[in-house]
């Protein structure tokens, strides 16, 4: 097996001008950045289009966009009010996302942090069924994917999407060529513990449309570098390498080194392409 991705990092991560981050990234040997609101104050199609247009001239891309993920973007929301809002602002950034090249939308399943057994995951089930009829069709007509992204487990456990047979259930539900699925490491090993974080790995593979590397200790969702928590590599890198996975695996921290967030050195982005190279190259030797 051998690596077959690029590298990007996630635009949350970025309160800088585009010059700078082409910069970061070029410096780093990142292949882009995964795309945010918080980038794009201005949505105008045109502007959109010329800030693409000037990572392409760079040699970089976008090719993953974060979908809103605010407590007013809940796609599985039980008010039918919330859900629709939730819906069109997912379709306003996904033809944003579309504008910018990118090949697929991370979007979170809910913002609910209940237990999804107590609340009925059958009613998860139905209210994103109902989104989903609205946001894939949608997704085809754009040539985008959108990838559902598991979460850590919330306060009272058994969050909706915090469970490999949650996937399974979408996957039964729902799957089709728009549908995919994100695997966040700091999450999946949260939400599974060492025992069950790569069950998600598992359930998500054959329908894997993105990945976002993030490490933690297992209790809190800190966002440290890959390699500096308790998130066990080698499964990760090896199912990249074993699906082909093509495209971009976006690292969704920092560096792991000193400076103020946003403004850590060149060589420090550089160091923590170094320092996941090494975890690639111990999991596929």
């Amino acid at each position: 097996m051998h690596k077959t991705w690029r590298w990007s990092a996630s635009g949350a991560d970025f309160i800088l001008p585009h010059e700078e981050i082409q910069k970061i990234c070029l410096h780093a040997g990142m292949a882009g950045i995964e795309g945010m609101p918080s980038l794009f104050p201005s949505q105008e199609a045109s502007m959109l289009e010329e800030v693409a247009a000037s990572y392409r001239a760079a040699g970089l891309e976008f090719d993953s966009f974060h979908l809103p993920l605010g407590p007013e973007n809940d796609i599985s929301s039980f008010y039918e009010t919330h859900r629709e809002e939730a819906v069109a602002i997912s379709q306003h950034w996904m033809e944003c996302a579309a504008a910018l090249g990118c090949r697929v939308v991370i979007q979170h399943p809910t913002t609910s942090r209940c237990n999804a057994e107590v609340e009925g995951l059958d009613r998860y089930i139905t209210q994103m069924g109902k989104s989903l009829a609205t946001l894939l069709p949608m997704a085809a007509g754009l040539n985008l994917t959108v990838a559902i992204e598991n979460l850590p487990p919330g306060e009272r456990g058994g969050r909706f999407s915090a469970r490999p047979e949650h996937f399974e259930r979408m996957i039964a539900e729902f799957a089709g060529p728009n549908l995919g699925f994100c695997l966040d490491t700091g999450h999946a090993l949260m939400a599974g513990g060492p025992e069950r974080a790569h069950d998600f790995l598992d359930v998500m593979a054959p329908h894997m449309a993105a990945f976002h590397l993030a490490d933690n200790a297992g209790d809190r969702d800190s966002h440290l570098a890959p390699g500096h928590g308790s998130v066990d590599w080698g499964p990760v890198f090896r199912k990249g390498a074993q699906i082909e996975h093509s495209h971009t695996m976006c690292i969704e921290t920092p560096p792991f080194a000193p400076g103020n967030h946003p403004s850590y050195s060149l060589d420090a982005w550089r160091q923590m392409i170094l320092d996941t190279e090494a975890l690639v190259d111990a999991a596929l030797s």
